[in-house]
């Protein structure tokens, strides 16, 4: 029997330096098109991916390049400080031109550590894990919250939890603070038009569709099958390709809390280690290492292609109508139903699945990806690289679903329409 191969996903970006093997996503079967590749820019980033960033904001080729070098160091540096400095770790961020990276210290004593380093020492009054567990408070009473509250997250930049309030409602993100029990200097209500949503849609486009009729992005191949948002479904909901091929089921999903979802597909998919750049062609993933507060970030989707865009918080909170989501990133890039569980890079590394946003593609807006390491560990997956050197998540990750060897999966990418 002829097996149909798709070989697609959801973002892209490729990684200063890294080799970018760029194909044409294709179907292996019968009338199958020939696999072909795409120009890779001579330093090695793929073409699309600076033509987003070039686009999204506003810098050359030359920039672009020059920025994802620079984030990758600054990636390698704040692993080993936080591990250096411990308690006293305050959180980092890159600044608007991605040049410099800030660490925060609770401890004067611990600028010379970090100076040492290459980064800005910045003396803070609270510790990240102190600013953690202001935010857990929230999370915890995050069910009292009223819709005028949009959601909450940590602040490197500024050593607070921000609380998001809409026009007018000001007050009501106030109360919700106070009702928390957490002390009102770690904590400041920020004014902002934002109503997030989970961003699903039925439209049709190139996408997994769930139990015929919802579509939804493929966000990261993993060895069995593929990660995508929780709200795209439920266990046991089957799906389908793009193809309209019957493609696999729903095995893990969480939504609200998180927003995150396992497919393990049948044997006539194969999972690759590659991302649809929604151009012609295809861009690698090369692992899943986090990127800081600051750096550059790109995602794509069926509904409004390849966009890009800087993080602005880690470990935000959304409170969506269907239910509060902890633990997300909170960017500035755009993006619109239909775009829901495609993937997110920062370079060739997987960042994310999108869980929802504010706004539009027109007039610019928000969105939220959830880490894509919290899928892997919390379901003990292995992300499918196109190096081939990814490693299975750390023995501590929580969670259980595994998959047997399988011929075949979708990366295919598309957002829910």
């Amino acid at each position: 029997m002829d097996r149909r191969r798709i070989t697609a996903i959801g973002v892209l970006v490729a990684a200063a330096g890294a080799t970018a093997a760029v194909t044409l996503p294709s179907f292996a079967g019968e009338n199958a098109a020939p696999r072909r590749t795409a120009p890779v820019a001579s330093d090695g980033v793929a073409p699309e991916v600076l033509d987003a960033m070039s686009r999204d904001l506003s810098l050359t080729r030359d920039q672009a390049v020059q920025r994802l070098t620079a984030e990758r160091r600054a990636a390698d540096t704040v692993s080993r400080l936080r591990t250096a400095l411990g308690e006293d770790y305050g959180g980092s961020w890159l600044s608007a031109d991605g040049a410099t990276l800030n660490v925060a210290v609770a401890d004067p004593a611990q600028a010379a550590r970090v100076r040492a380093a290459g980064a800005v020492p910045r003396q803070v009054d609270r510790s990240i894990r102190e600013l953690d567990a202001v935010k857990s408070r929230l999370d915890s009473a995050g069910g009292k919250a009223s819709p005028d509250v949009s959601g909450w997250y940590v602040d490197v930049a500024t050593n607070s939890v921000v609380v998001l309030a809409r026009p007018g409602a000001e007050a009501a993100g106030r109360r919700f603070a106070e009702a928390s029990g957490v002390s009102a200097g770690s904590v400041r209500v920020r004014t902002a038009a934002e109503a997030p949503r989970t961003l699903f849609d039925v439209r049709g486009g190139d996408a997994f569709f769930i139990n015929n009729a919802g579509r939804c992005s493929v966000g990261f191949s993993v060895v069995g099958g593929f990660v995508t948002a929780g709200h795209c479904g439920q266990p046991g909901d089957r799906t389908t390709g793009a193809n309209r091929i019957a493609q696999g089921i729903f095995t893990a999903s969480s939504f609200p809390g998180d927003d995150w979802a396992v497919v393990e597909v049948n044997g006539e998919w194969t999972p690759q280690g590659v991302v649809n750049d929604f151009n012609g062609g295809t861009v690698p993933v090369n692992g899943s290492t986090a990127a800081p507060v600051g750096a550059s970030v790109c995602r794509s989707g069926s509904t409004t292609g390849t966009r890009c865009g800087v993080i602005q918080a880690k470990n935000a909170t959304v409170n969506y109508s269907e239910g509060t989501v902890t633990g997300l990133t909170r960017t500035d890039v755009c993006a619109e139903p239909g775009d829901s569980g495609g993937a997110w890079l920062s370079g060739d590394q997987a960042q994310g699945v999108t869980s929802g946003g504010s706004g539009d593609c027109t007039q610019g807006g928000v969105t939220f990806f959830q880490p894509v390491g919290e899928i892997l560990q919390r379901n003990n997956l292995t992300l499918v690289t196109a190096n081939g050197q990814s490693a299975p998540p750390a023995p501590s990750a929580a969670g259980g679903t595994s998959f047997q060897t399988v011929a075949g999966a979708d990366t295919s990418a598309g957002w829910p329409g």
